[in-house]
């Protein structure tokens, strides 16, 4: 695939103006009437295969779908972005900041390969540790502001609890997490039951890398996570699988082959350097056991 062929941000776009139409309850015929193309025109663009979109057809299509206009600026902005196949979105930039590019391509993931040396996931916190962390890291929040991001994440969970196709989860946890107090031993002793309860269903993997396993990658590497999107019927990949690596200031995007493939390998080092998954769970529930007693 030649270099600028695809795009994260396209893609990205594309995904969300299918769902704002979907919740409306339009279809792509519906839609495209009413923008005056035709329906391949707008489907096209549902699925990022345009180049670029101009701001006044998004525009149009804003309108026709009632979105609001937080999220109307973060579309904008996915707009403007070049179409490369590495993009690093630096906060308070095109994109808002509270406009999530990352919880999209979550969503649409089929399996999601995750290292967290610091902090527990987002798709495996309990609500006390969310509030903990918005309390401290937004201390301008109003408490419903506070209660709605927790609900956010929630909701976001139910695609790896769901009966139905839950997305793969697979997360290495470095020791830190562990002992790095979010919310007082209370908090601690129900967020970690949680990640051993976790840890049992079919499509979650959970290992914990031990400090005396060193440093595998043979370099710091900070929290990332590589995500997949499934293959067709003929085994082609449906889109690029992105490497998402985050960072305090911004984070970083990328579906080149080099940088996922670097990271893969990384992410191999790391899981085979760590505990396997029922030494990983007992360690958990050791530690829950630990703070249970501390409360």
């Amino acid at each position: 695939m030649p270099e600028g062929d695809s795009s994260i941000t396209r893609r990205q776009l594309g995904r969300y103006l299918r769902e704002a139409r979907e919740a409306m309850g339009m279809t792509l015929e519906d839609a495209a009437r009413l923008m005056e193309w035709g329906k391949s025109s707008l489907q096209r663009i549902e699925k990022g295969q345009n180049q670029k979109i101009r701001i006044r057809d998004l525009d149009g299509l804003i309108e026709i779908y009632a979105i609001p206009d937080d999220k109307a600026a973060g579309l904008r902005g996915l707009a403007q972005q070049a179409a490369e196949k590495s993009w690093w979105h630096e906060f308070g930039d095109v994109i808002p900041a509270n406009f999530s590019v990352y919880m999209g391509l979550e969503s649409a993931a089929q399996r999601l390969a995750s290292y967290q040396p610091d902090l527990v996931p987002g798709l495996l916190q309990t609500p006390d540790y969310i509030r903990t962390l918005l309390q401290t890291g937004h201390p301008e929040f109003t408490q419903a502001e506070v209660e709605g991001n927790i609900q956010l994440r929630v909701r976001r969970q139910h695609q790896i609890t769901r009966a139905t196709k839950p997305t793969a989860l697979n997360v290495v946890l470095g020791e830190t997490v562990l002992h790095r107090v979010i919310g007082g031993p209370r908090v601690m002793a129900v967020q970690l039951k949680h990640l051993a309860d976790a840890s049992t269903l079919p499509n979650i993997g959970i290992r914990i890398l031990p400090f005396s396993a060193g440093m595998p990658s043979g370099d710091q590497i900070g929290p990332f996570v590589i995500l997949e999107f499934g293959a067709d019927s003929r085994g082609e990949p449906i889109e690029p699988t992105i490497v998402y690596a985050e960072n305090f200031t911004g984070d970083m995007y990328s579906e080149k082959v080099g940088i996922v493939q670097r990271y893969a390998q990384a992410y191999g080092r790391i899981q085979q350097a760590a505990l396997d998954e029922s030494g990983s769970r007992n360690l958990l529930r050791g530690m829950a056991r630990e703070y249970q007693r501390e409360r």
